[in-house]
């Protein structure tokens, strides 16, 4: 530690002094932190989120509430820095509703709340070409693996044990508050060891009442292992300096501090397409971590050998490796960036483990290069089409078909109907997750729009008034054309259009020419087979137009679900029966309300918007006004949004798949706030040719 670092963390702890404290954390750390701080602060006692009771290092291990009671006004984390974080979860807010200071070992402050930004300006560090020639000047090399090469698709490697409990009660087996026993197993038993995954089990069972789970430590190893590996992915640009390194004669290794042994984190890495090292030593093979001893293993190795180490950890890959004689190079990690900008302001709405695995997800791309800072802006970039999908729009659209799907199970519908063109994406993803669960039921891509709807559903003056005030941008002849496909022209002359009396002008024409279509639509409709029962129509953010009119063409009830419903009190003397994903909060309340429009642009097909049927009730499309360009570019968008959507169907486990729609719409407001540079999204119009209008995207971002 600098001479500066050190002044200021004495300032820190130095207003503590003589103040109640306890220490939380019971690892070896902890004995020595003791015997350092002992002299100068009253340490009451030790904190622990697995025990709350015992005695360790002469000290009693206290509960949260009995050290409330004793008057404690300050608990030292003494941990990582990444388990700091987590404890700061974990006793944060209580903390502060009691006036008890939290700080890590090294002086930072815990319940400081990160200033949320969008960009890296306070973060700096060695760049990626002093990395690079550092590895150059080194003989050895030496890799971290956990969040420097490769990292979990989840918030917290503490979340885990989570899903090995919820598989395990998904095969009917139950082991009472297994989680926090898993934990507390690992923690004890790497107090002064190094110790297998399967010994952290048997510790476990050991300790567990619930023998009756008929499985043995080597089965919630192999449970936990494969689990594990599903949530990792590469960190590419890391991976890519691993082959660089191989490539230029170096020799490279992997040490890691894991339960896992050798030939596990081979497969990893294999993975992660990284295939050639020199050795991988892993702690539980070797019988110590790096704090223990690991780094000298190598050294040992490697005797008077130049070695470099690169990892993320200050103190288990920097510090440590340091005392032993490693040059070193520290790797930010996804969360040392995610903690950097606030947490992107995501912390007060993460909580179930399906927002933890949808933030792992979403820090996996957006953080999986640690070198980002350098970039001259210092902004966060989103580069290409398919990640604006898979990290802004993705976990809405998730979220909705997942409330979907549960409702269609729920209400056993016979009839399911995704009206084009908004429902051409969604049916994908419902048919996915019935897929995964073995359902065979059938759905239909049923093509429509609302001027389709409008020119077979209109019946009488009343019909022709209510969409004459959906105020049309053009013309009266061109609304004629564009909403009835009638070609007013061909029937009057310029002086015999009265502009204030507006389509009523024509409504015999109108009602005329909408006979037809409703003969030709109900031909088209006839095809379909419909069984009895209601029909659940999906539409995304509409007043109820379509399903108006759509209703009138089939003497199955309709059922409305919408993402969101625009003009609600409006359209109650319709009585449609219409029920929204966001259907208790205020519309303008709601980031899907002000963003609708670019998601729509998403949510489309790659055919043009169906006008209306011919006799043999085929449809009649729009001409095609997109750009192969276009539509490359969103189909590029809807597929990171299905792929996100595969990737967190296959990961979190059916009984965790929660809603959250505060942290959906943080992440869809993050198209305002990142910075996006692709010109073929930016440049993709919204268009809507039923008001005549069309938007540059990059004009609502």
């Amino acid at each position: 530690m600098g001479l500066d670092k050190a002044l200021e963390k004495d300032k820190v702890f130095g207003q503590y002094k003589d103040s109640r404290t306890a220490l939380y954390g019971l690892g070896t750390e902890t004995e020595r932190a003791l015997r350092d701080l002992e002299n100068q602060y009253e340490i009451v006692g030790l904190l622990d989120s697995f025990r709350t009771d015992g005695e360790l290092y002469g000290k009693r291990i206290i509960s949260f509430d009995e050290a409330v009671g004793a008057g404690i006004r300050l608990i030292i984390a003494v941990a990582r820095p990444g388990s700091c974080r987590a404890i700061a979860k974990r006793i944060g807010s209580r903390c502060r509703r009691e006036g008890i200071a939290l700080l890590d070992i090294r002086g930072k402050d815990l319940l400081e709340t990160g200033r949320v930004s969008y960009c890296f300006p306070d973060i700096g560090g060695e760049t990626k070409a002093e990395l690079e020639k550092k590895i150059r000047d080194a003989d050895v090399v030496s890799f971290d693996l956990f969040d420097t090469l490769v990292m979990r698709q989840t918030l917290s490697s503490d979340d885990v044990p989570v899903y090995v409990d919820c598989r395990l009660k998904e095969k009917g087996i139950f082991i009472r508050d297994f989680g926090r026993k898993r934990l507390a197993s690992e923690k004890e038993l790497s107090r002064n060891a190094a110790p297998t995954l399967v010994e952290i089990y048997q510790n476990l069972l050991e300790k567990s009442a619930d023998q009756a789970a008929n499985i043995t430590a080597e089965q919630l190893a192999d449970l936990e292992w494969r689990i594990d590996l599903e949530l990792i992915a590469p960190r590419k640009e890391v991976c890519d300096i691993f082959r660089r390194s191989v490539e230029s004669g170096k020799d490279v290794y992997i040490l890691s501090d894991t339960y896992y042994n050798k030939s596990q984190l081979a497969q990893i890495l294999e993975k992660c397409a990284v295939t050639k090292y020199m050795d991988i030593l892993s702690s539980s093979d070797c019988g110590v971590g790096k704090t223990q001893g690991l780094f000298k293993v190598l050294k040992d190795r490697e005797r008077s050998k130049r070695c470099l180490h690169i990892g993320d950890d200050i103190v288990a890959d920097i510090e440590k490796a340091r005392d032993y004689g490693f040059e070193t190079y520290r790797v930010y990690s996804a969360a040392d960036l995610f903690e950097a900008v606030g947490e992107l302001g995501m912390s007060d709405c993460v909580e179930s483990l399906s927002d933890h695995l949808k933030t792992g997800m979403f820090l996996a791309r957006i953080f999986n290069s640690p070198f980002q800072f350098e970039n001259e802006d210092k902004q966060i970039v989103i580069h290409n089409a398919y990640e604006i999908g898979y990290l802004i729009c993705a976990s809405m659209i998730n979220d909705f078909v997942i409330w979907f799907w549960f409702n269609m199970k729920e209400n056993h519908f016979r009839n399911i109907w995704f009206s084009a063109r908004d429902g051409y994406l969604i049916k994908q993803m419902y048919e996915y997750m019935n897929q995964t669960s073995h359902d065979e039921e059938k759905t239909l891509y049923f093509l429509t729009s609302r001027i389709a709807a409008i020119r077979a559903g209109v019946r009488d003056d009343k019909d022709i008034r209510y969409i004459d005030e959906m105020k049309f941008s053009g013309t009266l002849e061109e609304n004629m054309k564009e909403r009835f496909g009638i070609d007013i022209g061909e029937r009057a002359c310029e002086n015999d259009i009265k502009e204030e009396k507006g389509l009523m002008q024509w409504a015999d024409i109108i009602l005329k020419k909408a006979q037809k279509s409703y003969e030709n639509y109900q031909k088209y409709i006839n095809k379909l087979k419909i069984e009895q029962g209601d029909i659940a129509f999906f539409d995304f953010v509409a007043k109820g137009t379509i399903q108006m009119y759509m209703q009138r063409l089939t003497d199955n009830h309709l059922k409305g679900f919408y993402f969101l419903q625009l003009e609600k009190e409006h359209m109650k003397e319709m009585e449609l029966d219409i029920q929204s994903f966001y259907e208790d909060e205020r519309a303008d309340a709601c980031a899907i309300y002000d963003d609708y429009y670019i998601l729509e642009t998403i949510l489309t097909a790659p055919h043009p918007t169906v006008k209306e049927f011919n006799d043999a009730g085929e449809p009649v499309f729009a001409d095609e006004t997109r750009s192969e360009r276009e539509i490359l570019c969103f189909r590029q968008v809807q597929q990171g949004i299905y792929d996100h959507f595969k990737t967190y169907i296959k990961l979190c486990p059916y009984a965790q798949r929660t809603l959250n729609k505060k942290l959906d719409e943080v992440f869809l407001e993050l198209i305002h706030k990142v910075k996006i540079t692709d010109l073929d999204f930016l440049n993709l119009v919204v268009e809507d040719s039923f008001f005549n209008r069309m938007t540059n995207v990059e004009d609502v971002i």
